[in-house]
C-alpha cells in the first residue's frame, strides 16, 4: 500500500495504472475506521483492480457548533487497518491541499440537502459535496462506494454525479451492524458503556417499523408512531427527526406508503448525535 499526501503525488501514482487501463475504485473516509469501511473496501476490491481510499476530516462540512475538534482521528490505527485489507494507495490530504488559498469554489444541491440532516445543519451538504467532487476529480475513479447509513449523503452524491456528468458510478451498500443492531459509526466511540447499550433502542425501533410495514402497516402516522413509542422508553435519546420520505428524491410521503421509502432518523444520546436508517419496499438501486 502507498502513502499519497498530496494531490499531485496520487494523480501522479495512478497516472501509471490508467495507462494500463486498470479500473480504480474510491472509498473516501474520514478515519476512526470500523467494519462498516471495510465492508465497502471489500466490495470495491471484488469490483475494481486498484482500490484507493481516503482520510480526511473535512472542516467544511462541521458547522461552528459540531464536533469537528472532538472528531476521532486515529490515523495511525486506520493505516494499518487499510494495509491489511488491501488497499493499493490511500491518499491522506492536508486541509490546504484540498482548499489552497484562494479556493472559492463549491457544489450546492438546491433540494434534496434541505431535508432531513439538511434542516438542522446548514451548509453540511455542501461541504460534503464539494469535497467529494473535489476527491473525484483528482482519484478520477470509475466507481465509488458510500454506506447507505448515510442514507441522505448517498443519493446527494450520486445525484450530483448523474447531474454533473461526472462519469463515476456511485455504489450504495448495505448499513453494517454491530451484533446488537446498533448501527457502525466512528462516533458510537464517545459513548459511553451505558450510553452504547441504550444506543440500540435506535435499530430495535427501526426493526419494529419495518417489520410491522411488512405484515400490511403501509400508513404514514401509525410507523412513526411505532417508532416513537418504542424510543419513548428510553429516556436518555432525544429525537432531532423521524420522517419517511421515497426512497429516490426524498419527497415526503403524504399518507400511505405506495413507493419505495425510507424512514430516516437522528437522535442524541450523552451528546453525540447518531442516524440510521430503513428502507420499506424495494430498494432504491
Amino acid at each position: 500500500m502507498k502513502a499519497c499526501l498530496t494531490s499531485r503525488e496520487l494523480i501522479e501514482s495512478l497516472s501509471f495504472l490508467r495507462s494500463q487501463n486498470d479500473s480504480v475504485g474510491f472509498v473516501p473516509t474520514m478515519g476512526a475506521l470500523h467494519r462498516g469501511h471495510l465492508s465497502l473496501i471489500e466490495i470495491a476490491r471484488k469490483s475494481c483492480t486498484c482500490v484507493v481510499a481516503s482520510i480526511f476530516v473535512n472542516p467544511k462540512q462541521f458547522g461552528p457548533d459540531e464536533d469537528f475538534a472532538t472528531y476521532p482521528r486515529t490515523v495511525k490505527e486506520d493505516l494499518a487497518v487499510l494495509e491489511e485489507a488491501g488497499v493499493d494507495f490511500v491518499f491522506l490530504p492536508s486541509a490546504s491541499d484540498l482548499y489552497p488559498e484562494g479556493f472559492q469554489t463549491g457544489v450546492s444541491n438546491q433540494k434534496m440537502s434541505r431535508v432531513l440532516c439538511g434542516q438542522y445543519r446548514d451548509g453540511h451538504f455542501d461541504g460534503v459535496l464539494t469535497v467529494v467532487a473535489k476527491l473525484f476529480g483528482i482519484v478520477k475513479p470509475q466507481e465509488a462506494f458510500f454506506g447507505k447509513k448515510d442514507y441522505q449523503q448517498y443519493l446527494l452524491i450520486r445525484r450530483m454525479v448523474e447531474d454533473l456528468s461526472m462519469g463515476v458510478k456511485v455504489m450504495g451498500c448495505p448499513i453494517i451492524r454491530e451484533e446488537d443492531g446498533l448501527a457502525m459509526s466512528s462516533r458510537n466511540r464517545r459513548l459511553s458503556d451505558t450510553g452504547r447499550i441504550e444506543a440500540t433502542a435506535i435499530s430495535k425501533a427501526l426493526t419494529l417499523v419495518r417489520d410491522s410495514f411488512h405484515s400490511g402497516e403501509n400508513r404514514k402516522k401509525e410507523l412513526l408512531a411505532i417508532f416513537h413509542q418504542a424510543l419513548a422508553e428510553t429516556s436518555s435519546i432525544t429525537i432531532q427527526y423521524c420522517e419517511i420520505r421515497d426512497a429516490v428524491y426524498l419527497e415526503d410521503i403524504e399518507d400511505t406508503i405506495t413507493q419505495p421509502s425510507v424512514m430516516a432518523v437522528a437522535v442524541f444520546l450523552e451528546g453525540v448525535r447518531l442516524i440510521d436508517n430503513v428502507e420499506l419496499g424495494a430498494s432504491s438501486e
